[in-house]
């Protein structure tokens, strides 16, 4: 295995997409485009599934050093009301655009920090958001919280709106670490939120921890899983730490030394013994980064062949309309991505304007949607299935090629109708996906090996 680690431990996508972000062709795509692909896709997808809602909430109270997220750093409150119009006047753009009234099906905040909002400040968000749509009859609804500032209001609000998942960001529980990535909270701030959600009613209780963090060791990392499993979470997500401190916006990542941080297999060791202290105590490793207790939703959609990818993660609703508000947030309508401003700022004065602050997005053309499926396929479900006329001769051999250098290492099966990953393959979902990416594979080849600094390491 170490070998492999070696081998395989490249810069590569997470493919919550495909195409990946940086390989969107600009020239393909316009505000209208956009909206007239999301018009086809909701004229389908409301009627039948509903559709997912992402909003992103911007705001920290204090700068996390190991976060790659979209973020605004303040202590002033102030903020919260003016952002708030501005979603919900980007909600309402949107909402002038649909031929009919939206059904929710899933709806997530993110960010950012969604519980640095007060109680009062999301429930006057969420009261406009279904001011101009209606929850489908079993929704899937979920936030993100911090243990240190989320309060049994803050539950108790979005409980009343539907939400049943709330995911805590723990990270890790050892103190050194706590201070090399600047997020101090103690054991009992997440026992005291993880109590309140079951007590409100919450159905699925998710713990984030991250692997490969600076300072982790394989004996701090059992420490973290052991408290975690004393509380017992519906469903875990144990995240590969992304270290991409040279990507605009993200600098906080330097609030460490690169000396500091486990790599290669001493990292893969960090995720090997959570891993296995996981399983050993029942919970189920789901696709890539996740593992879930077998009454959770996400394993039963997993054993349904309903499990699902996008700019969320892994989810359980199978919707082809995802509508992203707030900075930085992605839109997906399977055939079609927009991405808004990142910068906050130029988010809201557009926004107020009356503009769809689009800053970015593609239109998938008919290679691009076979592609994402069979991407897709493998990241949900570990395999997939194609008709061999589906490549050319000339793209077969090129596949066929780097199948069998996976299939030599032992890591797949695969023949001239499909594919399967073995289970000494799953670590390396990413590296089998990257033999699939073509616009990445493109520009490896005819732009060159800086390419590979837009992605964190596959292991």
């Amino acid at each position: 295995m170490n070998t492999l680690i070696q081998k395989y431990n490249v810069p590569g996508p997470r493919y919550t997409s495909y195409p990946t972000v940086p390989f969107w062709d600009q020239a393909t795509f316009s505000e209208t485009a956009w909206i007239r692909h999301l018009r086809r896709a909701f004229s389908i997808s409301n009627a039948t599934s509903g559709i997912s809602l992402y909003m992103h909430l911007p705001y920290c109270d204090s700068l996390c050093t190991f976060c790659g997220c979209n973020k605004r750093i303040t202590r002033n409150h102030t903020v919260e009301g003016p952002y708030i119009d501005a979603v919900l006047a980007e909600w309402k753009l949107y909402c002038d655009l649909l031929p009919e009234r939206p059904r929710i099906a899933e709806l997530h905040f993110g960010g950012g920090t969604p519980s640095f909002f007060s109680p009062a400040q999301i429930e006057r968000l969420l009261t406009g958001i279904f001011a101009h749509a209606t929850p489908v009859e079993s929704p899937d609804y979920g936030w993100e919280g911090h243990p240190n500032n989320t309060t049994q209001a803050h539950l108790q609000v979005l409980y009343s709106f539907g939400f049943r998942r709330v995911s805590f960001g723990v990270q890790d529980y050892d103190p050194i670490v706590q201070r090399a990535i600047h997020r101090i909270q103690p054991f009992e701030a997440v026992r005291q939120v993880t109590d309140w959600a079951r007590q409100i009613g919450y159905t699925s209780i998710s713990h984030d921890i991250v692997f490969g963090l600076p300072f982790q060791t394989p004996d701090s990392i059992s420490d973290t899983i052991h408290k975690t499993l004393v509380l017992r979470p519906d469903r875990v997500a144990f995240y590969s730490y992304a270290h991409v401190p040279w990507i605009e916006g993200i600098n906080g990542q330097r609030g460490f030394q690169e000396r500091d941080l486990p790599t290669g297999d001493r990292k893969r060791v960090l995720y090997e013994t959570g891993r296995d202290l996981l399983e050993l105590a029942g919970y189920v490793e789901i696709g890539m980064d996740h593992f879930a207790r077998p009454h959770d939703s996400l394993y039963k959609a997993l054993e349904a062949g309903t499990l699902h990818r996008n700019f969320m993660g892994y989810t359980t609703a199978q919707t082809r309309v995802l509508i992203g508000l707030g900075a930085s947030s992605i839109g997906d309508v399977w055939t079609a991505f927009a991405q808004n401003e990142k910068n906050l700022d130029t988010y809201m004065n557009r926004v107020l304007a009356g503009e769809l602050p689009l800053l970015r997005g593609h239109v998938l053309d008919d290679q691009d949607q076979f592609l994402r499926q069979q991407i897709m396929n493998i990241m949900c479900q570990g395999e997939t299935r194609w008709h061999l006329g589906s490549w050319s001769k000339r793209e077969w051999e090129i596949l066929s090629a780097r199948l069998k250098a996976f299939w030599l290492d032992g890591l797949l099966n695969y023949d001239t109708e499909g594919m399967s990953v073995r289970p000494e393959g799953r670590p390396f979902l990413r590296n089998i996906c990257m033999a699939f990416d073509e616009r990445l594979n493109y520009a490896q080849q005819n732009v060159g090996p800086a390419q590979t600094r837009l992605f964190s390491q596959t292991v």
